[in-house]
């Protein structure tokens, strides 16, 4: 097959207005970014608040492998293949980041014939929404070293200020830098530091906000940094909310693209799961599904982390109720998982995948765990054998779910028809969602549930100044919010080469955050960074214009 982005580029495209009427969104509410590009105008948004929702379908993954899961290939293959099937079908996915992109990713909207286009628009600037996001997280923290230089009215501490600074790049220079340098009219000298937008709060803000109202609520809880007394201070006494909001104003509307096959794509939204909740925003997926009969959406990385955070962080947040979790798993990735080294996955070894397995089987009991019904989709490689399959098979039957096997990645929509059935058939079922632990339950105690009851692990090492500010919290009023776990998407244990499905191991507690205004608290753990870095031969290298102006090396 041609590669993705010709393959992209060769798509024929129907007109914006055209894919919008397939859900009943009229003209009147689109405002075009060009040809083939839109967002959805508010007033139509809040028009449609009222109406019944849809079945809402997660599409979440086995743990990454260099070998590939293909989890937003699957969630555009199964949306094409829900609309083959007669249903109304919409996908909600995330927006790209340039940081990954030019470093190890290439790009993010589905591969083959399971596109979201137009690819290359998606995967740079898009509608700006990731700038406007940089942009008024990046005033708050002007606005902080403003309020110092200017007196410091509020009596912030310095030496406690907590807000960094944000850029959509991998940039390993940034994470601790020095700031304030040359003399009192540049301020005071501070250590602070970068992170990468997609690990912004104000990110967070806008993913899981209802409404522009809700979004300037949650920027003003922000806390920024604490007093001398330990007393926290938000952005809302600083004065800032109003203007950041007004900043992200626009970002705030839901993009509306098209797959190859013109299914329409909510893409809005872009944090990361390994170090963020990995969810596309409650605005697009509560329009989606007051639109659509079917919606799918996606959750970064492994169900470990995208599932868990998209059921305890977004679904409890907005007052979602997923029906169906789809977990997306490929032989090769299994093959990996089992011992097989990268440059021997085209070999058939039954064994190794049957090893592998045990990575699959945990993500089923833990997906199953939040009471939704589970189907495994077999994302197929030409160098699958048939022994493979069956062995694959057969395991997930014993598990107690269907494996589906899949071709959209060649086929487009026709190779996901029998996942499409399989996922009519378990949402029509019995649900009983539920998240993982209460709101009441302790900070600490959050942190050791999703540790021991996701991960496996046997115990959470923390020193006593983490446990310590996490009480403080609870005292301050933040106790009830849910606990977003930051760690190493490669393993279910903090040890990235540690694959499989690893047992008594223990997580150990780096850093806790206070996200008020995203409302969640984040536990930072192991050696996981909130700000990348690049690889040694970057996808940048590989990105460039042809001698017509054309991009080339996005895949």
């Amino acid at each position: 097959m041609l590669p993705d982005i010709e393959i992209a580029r060769a798509a024929p495209k129907r007109p914006m207005p055209e894919v919008a009427a397939k859900i009943g969104i009229p003209d009147t509410a689109l405002i075009p970014y060009g040809r083939e590009i839109a967002k959805i105008d508010r007033a139509f948004l809040d028009e449609i608040e009222p109406r019944a929702e849809g079945r809402l379908i997660l599409v979440t993954a086995i743990t990454p492998t260099p070998a590939g899961e293909g989890k937003t290939t699957t969630t555009v293959g199964l949306g094409d293949g829900l609309s083959r099937i007669g249903k109304r079908a919409a996908i909600c996915i995330r927006e790209a980041s340039l940081g990954p992109n030019f470093g190890m990713k290439g790009g993010a909207a589905g591969g083959g014939r399971a596109q979201v286009v137009p690819m290359e628009a998606m995967n740079l600037h898009f509608t700006g929404d990731f700038h406007a996001v940089t942009a008024a997280h990046n005033l708050l923290a002007a606005m902080i070293e403003n309020h110092l230089y200017w007196g410091n009215g509020l009596g912030l501490d310095p030496r406690r200020i907590s807000w960094r600074r944000v850029i959509d790049m991998n940039d390993r220079a940034l994470r601790d830098i020095v700031t304030g340098l040359g003399g009192v009219a540049n301020g005071a000298p501070r250590q602070t530091g970068f992170d990468i937008t997609a690990a912004s709060e104000v990110m967070a803000c806008l993913c899981l906000a209802r409404d522009l109202g809700d979004l300037e609520a949650r920027l003003g809880r922000i806390v920024i940094g604490e007093r001398a007394d330990r007393s926290p201070v938000t952005c809302a006494e600083l004065g800032a909310a109003g203007a950041m909001a007004v900043l992200l104003r626009d970002a705030l509307q839901p993009n509306l693209v098209q797959t190859i096959e013109h299914t329409p794509a909510f893409v809005h939204g872009g944090p990361f799961a390994n170090i963020a909740h990995g969810c596309s925003s409650v605005i697009a997926t509560r329009a989606a599904l007051r639109l659509a009969d079917y919606v799918v959406t996606e959750a970064g990385f492994g169900a470990d982390l995208g599932a868990e955070k998209f059921f305890d962080i977004k679904c409890r947040s907005a007052g979602l109720v997923p029906s169906v979790a789809v977990i997306v798993a490929t032989v090769r990735a299994l093959k990996m998982q089992g011992g097989t080294a990268l440059a021997d996955l085209g070999h058939e070894d039954v064994a190794a995948l049957s090893r592998g397995c045990a990575n699959l089987g945990r993500h089923i009991s833990n997906t199953r765990g939040f009471g939704v019904p589970v189907v495994v989709a077999i994302n197929t490689f030409d160098s699958d054998t048939e022994a493979e399959i069956a062995a694959l098979v057969e395991y997930a039957a014993h598990q107690g779910c269907r494996a589906v096997l899949c071709r959209h990645w060649a086929e487009g929509g026709a190779g996901a028809e029998d996942l499409a059935r399989e996922v009519v058939r378990l949402a029509e079922g019995p649900g009983g969602f539920a998240p993982l632990y209460p709101d009441e339950m302790g900070l600490f105690e959050k942190i050791e549930e999703v540790a021991k009851r996701i991960y496996h692990a046997d115990a959470v090492i923390a020193e006593a100044s983490l446990r310590a500010q996490l009480a403080a919290w609870e005292g301050q009023g933040f106790g009830a919010l849910p606990v977003c776990v930051a760690k190493t998407q490669y393993s279910f244990s903090t040890d990235p080469k540690r694959r499989g499905a690893p047992n008594g191991h223990s997580v150990t507690l780096r850093e806790v955050r206070l996200s008020a205004g995203a409302g969640f608290v984040v536990a930072i753990c192991g050696e996981i960074l909130t700000m990348p870095g690049l690889p040694r031969a970057p996808a940048a290298e590989r990105i460039g214009l042809t001698p017509s102006g054309e991009i080339e090396g996005l895949f």
